[in-house]
């Protein structure tokens, strides 16, 4: 199993990055696709995630109208596309596999939580910096 996270880096508030995370070596259309995110000093946090099952989708309120996750299923690859960046989405973003994503992003949508027990498989992460 493995997730490959690309397209970090340095974009000035206001910008805009699109982040894919390539999966290979599971059932692609059984999981969920999580996009989390972890700033220095702070705790993991979800950003959002999408079934590649039905392709319903949830994000954080932090994200929501800015940011938008796609999934390519014949590519096996999910996108997170960030619109109007601010400084304080400077981390270290990481896509997570979850089986049963129907289901994990349902209880997204209803508890407006992202549990990291959910999700089994871990990109490597890479890093978006916003400048003021």
């Amino acid at each position: 199993v493995q997730l490959v996270e690309s397209g970090g880096g340095l974009v000035q508030a206001g910008g805009s990055l699109r982040l894919s995370c390539a999966a290979s070596g599971f059932t692609f259309a059984d999981y969920a696709i999580g996009w989390f995110r972890q700033a220095p000093g702070k705790e993991r946090e979800g950003v959002g995630c999408i079934s590649n099952n039905d392709g319903s989708t949830y994000y954080a309120d932090s994200v929501k109208g800015r940011f938008t996750i796609t999934s390519d299923n014949a590519e096996n690859t999910v996108y997170l596309q960030m619109e109007t960046l601010k400084p304080e989405d400077t981390a270290v973003y990481y896509c997570a596999a979850a089986v049963y994503g129907d289901d994990v992003t349902a209880t997204a949508r209803l508890t407006g939580e992202m549990p990291l027990f959910e999700y089994s498989y871990w990109g490597q992460g890479t890093q978006v910096t916003v400048s003021s």
